[in-house]
This record gives C-alpha cells, structure tokens and sequence, in this order.
C-alpha cells in the first residue's frame, strides 16, 4: 500500500486551477501556504513577460515544475504546420529562461475535414524531430500528454499512454517522455503497465492530478474535479508512477469553473489540504 504523504514538498499547483489570480497573487500565495512549486501557463506568462515572471518565481524560491503548453502539431496546411513549429521553437524558449526542464504537448485533433487519426500521429511524430533536438539543446524535456479520447478530435489524437510512449520512444528519454496525468488514464486498464513500461525507460516527465466527476460540464473542457471529489483513487496512481520510479513534484491541473469563480487563494488552500489527504 502507497503510504499517505504528510507534507507539501511534492506538491506543484498548476497555474490554471487558480487562474483568476494574477502571477504575483500566485506566488504570495504559494510562499505563504509553503507551496514548493508551481506549474505555469504561456498565456498569463506572457501577458506579465517571460523575463519578469521568471524573475518573479525565482526571487520567491519556487520551483517551476512544467510549462504549459506546446503541441498542436497535426495541421496538414504547409503554412500552418511552419507556424505551429515556431510556436513550439518559441514555447521551448519560454521553458528554459522560466527555468523549468518540461514543456508539456497537447498534441493536437484531427485536421478540419480530416478523418486520418494514423497520419495526424504521424506528422506530430515530424514535428518532434525537428523539436526535440532544439529542446535538447534548451535543456528543455517534451512531454507527450495523452488526453481522454473524447477529446480526439478537436484536442489530441494522442489518447493513451500506450500511444504516447510509441511517439516518445522514437527518441532519446531525455529528449521526449509522457505526461501522467490522472484524469486522462483512470479509466485505462493498460495504464499501469504503461506507466512501468514509462518509467524503465526514463520517460515519465511528469505527473498531473485532477480527479474525474460527473455530470460533465457542456463542452466537456472544464469537468477537471477537485481532487477526492470523484472516482479517481489518487493514491493508487501515485503508487503507479512512484514503483515505476518517478519521486518528482506533483502537480494539481484543474479546469473548473466553479473553482474560478471562488476566491482563488481559498482553492490553493483547499488543494494543498486535498492533496495531503488523497495524494
């Protein structure tokens, strides 16, 4: 049995659970619930500067655990693949001067008009050849994110972690690895094998907790459940990916619109105490 953790020395918040604070709420808050990490988002990054914000998380002695998000690499338009490559090039970037060693790919849906799940894998595998190399030099990891299938066709055709690890493994571990993220795997009864078959491999870059309620919102997006108020057993998972040898941050990724609408300092608080009594 994966015994309970009794601190929050793994615990990463990912940026977007508590998005309706600004960065310099954000780390205030983490500083003062002694949250170690934190996992942040190009988009509000951005907005406050790349440069400024890695200043900002370093100053307040944070860790950066991943960046979110690279990917979208399934476009067939020559024009839109050359933009999503630059993206990427520019994500990678963003990763190393925030300091963290992990970008995260969502790696995109089906093509409009397209019905070919095999060739949009087979065109992100493209892409990271020519990304993986460049993040190399970055000191920058890639990791694959399988996502739930429901999200296949607009999101990620990359829908389990058998098939994230099929793409990863056409390069070197330290170049491209997966994404554990329970939301996405639960209902995977291959998970855990493909979570050993992950870490002997040197592969999981990181692990995402969110936990699985229902109904599902309209739109499905935002439906990511605070952790121990769905079906998800988080320990279980963690007990997973730490045989498999990860003892890596843990981090919170919560799309969910009834957090965002409360005070957002109140939801750090609660995760950090869910994530103590579930984790």
């Amino acid at each position: 049995m994966t015994e309970p953790l009794t601190d929050l020395s793994r615990f990463s918040i990912n940026q977007m659970t508590v998005k309706q604070l600004t960065l310099p709420e954000l780390v205030s808050a983490c500083v003062d619930l002694g949250v170690p990490g934190v996992g942040l988002w190009r988009e509000p990054v951005q907005q406050y500067g790349v440069e400024a914000a890695a200043k900002l998380v370093r100053d307040a002695g944070l860790t950066v655990t991943t960046l979110c998000r690279g990917g979208f690499l399934t476009a067939i338009d020559p024009v839109e693949r050359a933009e999503a490559l630059g993206d990427n090039h520019a994500a990678i970037d963003e990763a190393a001067t925030l300091g963290t060693d992990t970008l995260v790919l969502v790696c995109g849906g089906l093509p409009a008009g397209s019905k070919d799940l095999h060739g949009a894998r087979e065109r992100i595998a493209d892409a990271l050849a020519v990304l993986a190399p460049y993040a190399a030099e970055r000191g920058v990891r890639l990791a694959i994110e399988a996502l739930h299938p429901m999200y296949a066709s607009d999101r990620c055709v990359v829908s389990t972690l058998g098939q994230a690890l099929d793409l990863a493994e056409r390069f070197p571990a330290e170049q491209v690895g997966v994404t554990v993220d329970t939301y996405h795997i639960w209902w995977d009864d291959q998970a855990a094998a493909q979570i050993a078959r992950a870490g002997a491999a040197g592969r999981i870059h990181s692990f995402q907790l969110a936990d699985w309620t229902t109904p599902l919102p309209e739109g499905v997006l935002n439906g990511r459940g605070q952790i121990g108020d769905g079906a998800i057993d988080m320990r279980e998972w963690r007990g997973y990916v730490e045989a498999a040898g990860y003892t890596g941050p843990i981090e919170v990724e919560l799309f969910n619109d009834g957090l965002w609408a409360r005070d957002g300092k109140e939801v750090l608080a609660e995760t950090a105490e869910r994530f103590v009594r579930y984790a």
